[in-house]
């Protein structure tokens, strides 16, 4: 809990990114209130301490400068022997080849030929809870839709999406556990293997087989250790990033009854105006950085050694570029966020995040004409590197 000689006492600022007691169920908004009178990047001593980056600009200078802000290390508290993730923990250039092999599954042409398959899974999810009237949207809507569209992208049974949900939202609660994340890995990396030895018998056209068999270059292929570093980072968003900015948004949208009149009576013509603005306003991950080069930037002193977080669901609020951040308005101009990152670490699968969010959207809103927050019921969070809504109890009324 010590402050680093190097660091200006007025940059302090204590805050707990795992459990700090200002957050609320409305994490984004209670975050940025949080952190209002805190300076645009400050140390927090907790978690072994760290740099926190909240202002946009900010953020995108430190995650375009991989000379300076490593992704080597993304652990906050640091470990021994930190996840390693293909291309999320490699700097460029060493991470371009993997990102390039990506890029076919998850452009603009790919994720349009998914539409259908993701417009089937929205139909048979939301069907199957209709008759209901209420429940768990993010037990049986948002923690089941874009990770069936994972799984089956994937090539993986999906009869273990239960389980595979598990250890996904176990591997994010225990961030700052150094044994048990451990742990959750080799099981994870277990599970990933057996689907690459699967698909390297039985090739087919899903995400794993694509990666056994890319060329990478002078017809070289991925070893098992590089599909595995790929594979992993993969299944971590594929079962939870889509998941909890839906939640996040929908738990919004329950307290805006004219909004859902809106995407009730037009859910085609307004749904991917309600998708961007979604996901600018409820993005769910913070990057971390490590220092690997001292620098002085904005009048702070980074220093070798140092860990960074780069608030990017707060970047994506930042009174300075947007008004009114706080408030979800699918009539706002569309304008550059930070969500996604920016520069070499841009989230690959920002495409399908967005579809998926769409899909889901118009069909919500072809079947429900309004829905609402169960009074009374708890709504459950967590925060951390990746932040997630655990529970939104609701109740709706069918057209």
């Amino acid at each position: 809990m010590t402050v680093p000689a190097h660091v200006p006492d007025h940059l302090v600022f204590d805050f707990d990114i795992y459990a700090d007691p200002r957050i609320e169920s409305d994490v984004h908004t209670s975050y940025v209130a949080a952190l209002a009178q805190a300076p645009d990047i400050f140390w927090t001593p907790a978690n072994g301490g760290h740099w926190m980056v909240k202002r946009m600009d900010a953020i995108a200078e430190v995650v375009s400068d991989p000379e300076h802000f490593s992704v080597r290390e993304m652990q906050i508290p640091r470990v021994p022997n930190p996840p390693f993730f293909i291309p999320l923990s490699l700097d460029p250039p060493e991470n371009l080849p993997y990102r390039k092999a990506m890029a076919p599954m998850f452009g603009p042409v790919a994720v349009k030929a998914l539409n259908p398959h993701i417009q089937r899974w929205a139909e048979t999810i939301v069907d199957g809870i209709l008759a209901n009237g209420e429940g768990d949207f993010m037990a049986e809507v948002a923690k089941l839709f874009p990770v069936s569209v994972f799984m089956e992208l994937m090539g993986m049974d999906l009869a273990r999406l239960p389980e595979f949900r598990h250890l996904a939202e176990s591997f994010f609660d225990n961030q700052n556990d150094a044994e048990a994340l451990g742990a959750l890995s080799a099981q994870i990396l277990g599970i990933l293997k057996g689907l690459v030895d699967e698909k390297r018998a039985n090739p087919d056209d899903k995400l794993m087989s694509h990666f056994v068999h890319a060329d990478m270059g002078d017809g070289r292929r991925m070893n098992d250790d590089e599909i595995l570093a790929m594979s992993f980072v993969l299944f971590l968003g594929g079962m939870d990033t889509v998941t909890n900015v839906t939640g996040f948004a929908f738990q919004q949208l329950a307290q805006m009854p004219e909004l859902q009149a809106r995407l009730a009576a037009d859910p085609e013509g307004l749904a991917q105006a309600f998708a961007d603005e979604a996901v600018r306003a409820f993005g769910v991950v913070n990057t971390p950085r490590l220092v690997v080069k001292d620098k002085d930037l904005l009048g702070v002193p980074f220093r070798e050694g140092d860990m960074v977080l780069n608030l990017l669901p707060v970047g994506s609020r930042d009174d300075r570029r947007f008004e009114q951040p706080n408030l979800l308005d699918i009539d706002r101009k569309r304008a550059q966020h930070i969500t996604f990152s920016t520069g070499p670490h841009l989230c690959v699968g920002h495409v399908l995040g967005r579809a998926e969010i769409r899909i889901l959207t118009e069909v919500w809103f072809s079947r429900i004409s309004s829905f609402e927050l169960l009074p009374g019921a708890e709504r459950h969070f967590r925060t951390g590197t990746v932040m997630a809504l655990e529970t939104l109890p609701i109740r709706w009324t069918a057209k």
